[in-house]
């Protein structure tokens, strides 16, 4: 795609969902990063119905003192994987208090040191709270820049790779939350909403689509 296109991606995207941000539902940077690490395989709408009530038991890192695994389970156990999230969050505040002083580190390399937060996770949190210039590829990101043509990339993981380079930095962090709301919203799987799409002109799919109609 050419550099023009790439730069109408990105001024389009901001204008569809101006000052866009996470869903997720928290009070403060440590709520944020267990409702990332529940939202695994998870809608973010399924995990605020659970962490509206969590959240109120688990404010800070240290009421982790006053909980314990089973309870945790009891608390989120309408989301997927609820055993392994129920460890991993007792886990993580453990690590918080015994080598942060309940401080959550601000760094990749230190926040993949905590249970089930890996570098997608990571740079949610970071772009999220520090503003950082980090794109969360997942497998939907993945499947909306490759539909659209930006790239041609077979899994995410070659995807993160390739916008690195693509993108100037300043648009990695306007980038993160509108491209989810995209996906979520608009570029949809099955039904994408095409008809009434302002990146029409740049499509690969689109213009395949509308080749196929005539």
């Amino acid at each position: 795609m050419k550099k023009k296109d790439i730069s109408f991606f990105a001024k389009t995207l901001n204008e569809m969902f101006p000052n866009a941000k996470t869903e997720l539902y928290y009070n403060n940077e440590f709520q944020l990063l267990i409702a990332i690490l529940m939202s695994a395989q998870a809608t973010d709408k399924q995990v605020n119905i659970i962490n509206r009530n969590f959240f109120n038991f688990l404010k800070e890192p240290k009421d982790w003192l006053e909980l314990w695994i089973e309870e945790i389970t009891e608390f989120i156990n309408s989301v997927s994987f609820f055993n392994n999230k129920a460890k991993n969050i007792y886990n993580t505040c453990k690590i918080l208090f015994e080598e942060y002083n309940w401080k959550i580190p601000k760094t990749i390399e230190e926040l993949i040191k905590l249970p089930w937060v890996w570098i997608k996770t990571a740079k949610v949190f970071l772009a999220v709270v520090e503003d950082a210039p980090y794109i969360w590829v997942d497998t939907h990101v993945h499947r909306v820049l490759n539909r659209l043509g930006i790239v041609k990339t077979k899994t995410p993981l070659q995807t993160d790779a390739v916008i690195s380079k693509l993108f100037t930095k300043q648009n990695h962090s306007m980038l993160h939350n509108s491209l989810v709301l995209f996906w979520r919203y608009h570029c949809i799987a099955r039904k994408p909403k095409c008809e009434i799409c302002k990146l029409q002109k740049i499509c690969d799919f689109y213009k395949k689509e509308l080749k196929n109609k005539n």
